[in-house]
């Protein structure tokens, strides 16, 4: 007994000493440090308004509820550059270069809530920038400051797209163009690249680029970071040596593309992970001019290219046979089974009408909230119609019924492509249909 009070003691002074070593109060303010704002009386490309993260951090994980002072200045000189704007009753401006708020939390600006924001002043060119200095006050009189530099006028990534992969051969390599243009206003500094895979695999893997866990993901992406890019308004370049994959085995619909952004523009907040291995090969190389265009269109952000590989996907159902009296109750299990090669993804759904003389007493549910469940098939009491949801080759799934047996009759289990997949086209391409329905029968 001493022995256990003795080591309890021990956690309890150990824990004393770490929490005496966080700071309640937060230690540093996060914000842009570019932060890009369209002119004056134009709406932004990408938000309207701008989103302006603002908010004080460090400290403890849940900071006591203490008012804050918070002050914005733009730079002496430049109220012809930049101007803010205050909303909410927290709030005060003494002029159009200077706003005060007093807040009760650490965030100042996020979602939900945006108190200052800056914009172009009236007048102010594109290119033309200042920077805004906050001042973020915490207890004990001081003070935390830091600065954003913001810039009128926007750089506007756009990215080639190419046409789809069509009849793609399982496990082929794929080669895609890395184009990017700047339709804004002002220059792109640095570039941010987000490329992914889907469920296919790198051939290559980039150095500057970090390759996180593709199932956090759902799928292979790599994230680069190309700091020394620059790219003049109205500029094209390309990105040798392109982006260069290995396709699925097994996903007959999949998608590949690029994600592009100014990198001197990335959110501090919820920006793209700085997670996964850095690539050991060679380095994306930027060459200027168009002589590397291929069919497609550009996309502002960047876009997805499908791929459909040229395969299949065969589904077999398995029904059942129930004997017993009328009145009587059974389990039924009937089984939807992929036997490959291909998988289509979420493109097909179970259909099961009943025997004409039996009931069901059970049929599959699903949960809809925390600890409440709900039916997971849709019923029009003659049928039940169940999503298959992904199948990947080799697996199955089973549906469980609790049926009251009738007079001996028969009913059927078959599936079938989804409204959606037939609409889209994401179909299975099943060579042999006539396992895809299969007898449910009632005997005695």
């Amino acid at each position: 007994m001493q022995r256990t009070t003795v080591a309890v003691a021990g956690t309890l002074v150990l824990l004393g000493a770490l929490t005496a070593c966080v700071s309640e109060e937060p230690t540093f303010l996060t914000m842009p440090k570019v932060f890009y704002v369209p002119p004056y009386g134009e709406k932004s490309v990408f938000h309207d308004p701008p989103e302006f993260t603002l908010q004080a951090d460090g400290g403890a994980p849940y900071p006591r509820d203490e008012r804050h002072h918070v002050t914005v200045e733009v730079q002496q000189g430049a109220k012809d550059v930049v101007r803010l704007r205050e909303s909410g009753p927290d709030c005060r401006a003494a002029d159009p270069a200077h706003v005060s708020c007093d807040v009760v939390d650490t965030q100042v600006n996020g979602v939900g809530q945006r108190r200052i924001l800056p914009v172009a002043a009236k007048g102010a060119r594109a290119g033309d920038s200042a920077f805004v200095k906050v001042t973020f006050g915490v207890k004990g009189g001081k003070k935390l400051t830091a600065r954003t530099k913001v810039v009128v006028g926007e750089p506007v990534v756009q990215a080639l797209v190419p046409k789809p992969f069509q009849g793609v051969r399982p496990g082929a390599g794929l080669t895609a163009p890395l184009i990017v243009r700047n339709t804004g206003a002002v220059p792109v500094r640095g570039l941010g690249i987000e490329l992914k895979a889907g469920q296919g695999e790198f051939a290559e893997r980039h150095s500057g680029c970090r390759y996180p866990d593709r199932e956090d993901h759902f799928g292979a992406v790599a994230i680069c970071r190309l700091p020394d890019v620059r790219i003049a308004p109205g500029e094209t370049v390309a990105l040798r040596p392109g982006l260069r994959l290995r396709a699925s085995d097994t996903t007959m619909y999949d998608g590949i593309g690029t994600e592009v952004w100014p990198l001197d523009a990335e959110p501090p907040i919820g920006g793209h992970t700085r997670r996964g291995d850095e690539g050991d090969g060679p380095a994306l190389q930027v060459t200027a001019g168009t002589a590397h265009l291929a069919p497609g269109t550009f996309e502002t952000g960047g876009g997805t290219t499908p791929v459909s590989l040229r395969t299949h996907a065969d589904y077999e159902v398995t029904g059942a046979t129930l004997r017993g009296d009328p009145g009587d109750t059974r389990e039924l299990r009937v089984t939807v089974r992929n036997n490959g090669p291909g998988d289509p993804g979420a493109a097909a759904e179970l259909i099961f009408e009943k025997p004409l003389d039996s009931g069901v007493l059970k049929e599959p549910m699903t949960e809809i909230d925390d600890g409440q469940y709900g039916p997971y098939c849709e019923t029009n009491l003659a049928a039940y119609t169940c999503p298959v949801e992904e199948l990947a080759p080799g697996k199955s799934r089973t549906f469980e019924f609790t049926l009251r047996l009738g007079a001996p009759g028969a009913g059927r289990v078959s599936v079938r492509d989804t409204e959606d997949a037939t609409r889209s086209g994401l179909v299975r391409h099943d060579p042999h249909p006539a396992n895809d329905e299969a007898a449910v029968t009632v005997e005695k």
